[in-house]
């Protein structure tokens, strides 16, 4: 099993521990990449995909802990599944 794979299937159990450097590298697995805004963007983070042009995935960086709140992680496993990129079986569904 790649890093990748071991990513994503710890990203599909919903962890209460996933950090946001863990979300940058599942996300750039799927070609997605984190746009800076500047200065004034704040916790505000949005991801592009250059195949996906306007499909982000936006979310605010956590703080002050390192750590996604579950709510962030539905969200981004909902854009995933909505683009086409991830598909999961009821198995592989956690609540």
């Amino acid at each position: 099993m790649s890093r990748k794979e071991k990513l994503l299937k710890r990203f599909l159990s919903m962890p209460k521990d996933f950090s946001y450097e863990e979300t940058v590298k599942l996300l750039n697995g799927f070609d997605f990449h984190e746009i800076n805004t500047g200065k004034t963007s704040g916790s505000r983070v949005r991801f592009e995909n250059d195949k996906l042009i306007g499909l982000p995935i936006l979310l605010h960086k956590p703080h002050p802990s390192n750590l996604l709140k579950p709510y962030q992680l539905k969200s981004i496993l909902n854009d995933l599944i909505n683009y086409g990129l991830l598909k999961i079986g009821k198995d592989e569904e956690s609540e």
